[in-house]
């Protein structure tokens, strides 16, 4: 005779959904979208289907599209012209950055969103890496004036959650102050606290052609053997300020996501990246797996990881097939 028979509680659906331990809902979904200069520009990008680059005026019709279906967090990142590209990123924190219009438009337009910001060099630098280039080398102090130039800006302009993705040591702290000292005491920091050295970031920089000029960003991002490391970085992105912490990518790191959200007291967030997300595409076009069982199965194993947040491409998808 078995006492303990673990089957009784999955033997309906009703059973199953009361003991589900992870829950995942449209409120802990954030959705990326890429931004480009212009008018009535709806790029696709070839690496990442159903995904596009998106002029102001029909990023806003998006936004309302998504609203409907509850997302309510998005994370804009610019798809810079090389030609408003140089060494030194200054186009990141010019007024006249069509990325900062674009925040206050979309701000006045809909006040109840919540924007989050990408902050690192690599979309406005004319040599691709996240920090300063001089001699080859990407020099970390030089680079943080520079980030914090960017993060008051795009304060200024009404990002709410700024997102530092260029693992500089210090950063948080150098961008936390320059917030403070301008009166933005109230804006959000979510770190890029475990940024790992992926092989899955392709897709991403080809929707912002970002792909480093020369070298890699291995001196600066994690290697994917480490996952100790990410305790380090995190005490010191939560002792300079961070409010939330982020794992990138998602997928491959869970076991990273339950280490932090086990150790630290702050909301965990993952970024289910690029990669990870144009693979279920792929697969799905082939019939080699069900797309919407897939993705929800991806979604679902994040949150049980521990992530409070995730930022994925899969976020409409996903609030489609809850609403359908």
């Amino acid at each position: 005779m078995m006492n303990i028979r673990p089957r009784r509680n999955r033997k309906n659906a009703a059973i199953r959904d009361m003991v589900q331990e992870a829950h995942l809902g449209v409120e802990h979904l954030i959705y990326p979208v890429f931004l480009k200069d212009g008018k009535g520009v709806k790029e696709e990008i070839s690496s990442l289907p159903n995904i596009y680059r998106w002029s102001v005026d029909l990023l806003l019709k998006e936004i309302e599209e998504c609203l409907k279906l509850g997302i309510r967090v998005f994370d804009i990142f610019p798809a810079v012209d090389d030609a408003l590209k140089d060494q030194t990123a200054t186009m990141s924190y010019d007024p006249d950055n069509f990325y900062l219009k674009a925040i206050q438009k979309i701000k006045e337009t809909f006040p109840e969103v919540v924007l989050m910001s990408d902050v690192a060099l690599d979309p406005y630098s004319s040599d691709g890496h996240d920090g300063l280039v001089e001699n080859g080398q990407i020099v970390n102090d030089k680079t943080l004036p520079i980030l914090a130039k960017m993060s008051v800006a795009q304060a200024q302009a009404g990002i709410d959650i700024i997102g530092p993705s260029d693992m500089m040591d210090g950063r948080v702290g150098v961008i936390r102050e320059a917030l403070d000292r301008e009166g933005f005491s109230d804006t959000s920091i979510m770190s890029y606290t475990a940024k790992y050295a992926s092989s899955f970031y392709g897709p991403f920089r080809d929707a912002l052609n970002s792909t480093p000029k020369s070298g890699d960003k291995k001196t600066y991002q994690m290697n994917p053997g480490n996952k100790s490391e990410a305790l380090i970085e995190a005490n010191l992105d939560i002792e300079e300020g961070a409010d939330m912490i982020m794992v990138k990518p998602a997928l491959c790191y869970l076991d990273v996501v339950h280490l932090l959200k086990e150790t630290f007291p702050v909301p965990v967030t993952a970024y289910n990246v690029s990669g990870e997300y144009a693979m279920v595409h792929a697969a799905a076009q082939k019939g080699w797996l069900d797309y919407n069982a897939a993705m929800s199965e991806m979604l679902l194993s994040i949150r049980r990881a521990g992530a409070d947040g995730i930022l994925t491409y899969f976020a409409k998808d996903f609030a489609k097939s809850i609403r359908d």
